[in-house]
């Protein structure tokens, strides 16, 4: 199980993860990426519709999907945060197919931008210009 500092609880996080992040999709799972703040811990967030099957298919989706997120923690991955959704598919696919997808999108992840300022489009001060 993932620790709570690892996990996305807030409807609002899972909201501006999507929104927001970098969309990275897969065969069976589409997955969000969104930089956070460097030295933070990694969070992880996992959607799995009843498109996918039954309670227990869904819950064997989940729970793949986060073995795969403790690999990825354990491997050093922090200051993102990640929301996978899972796909219909996603019930019928091999676990090093869902191993696969979901740490490729790990290794995706976006840069971190230089915050600006949208009235002016200028960098905002105390904001560091190196990317």
């Amino acid at each position: 199980m993932l620790a709570k500092a690892n996990r996305i609880t807030s409807a609002d996080d899972y909201r501006v993860i999507v929104r927001r992040g970098a969309k990275v999709a897969g065969a069976h799972t589409v997955s969000y990426v969104r930089s956070r703040e460097s030295g933070t811990d990694a969070r992880f967030g996992f959607i799995v519709s009843k498109k996918v099957g039954t309670a227990v298919r869904r819950n064997l989706v989940r729970r793949r999907l986060k073995a795969v997120c403790h690999e990825a923690l354990a491997a050093g991955v922090d200051d993102i945060d990640v929301v996978v959704r899972a796909l219909p598919g996603a019930a019928d696919a091999p676990w090093p197919a869902l191993r696969a997808e979901v740490l490729d999108a790990l290794h995706r992840r976006p840069r971190r931008s230089t915050p600006t300022d949208p009235r002016s489009g200028t960098v905002e001060s105390g904001a560091s210009t190196d990317a």
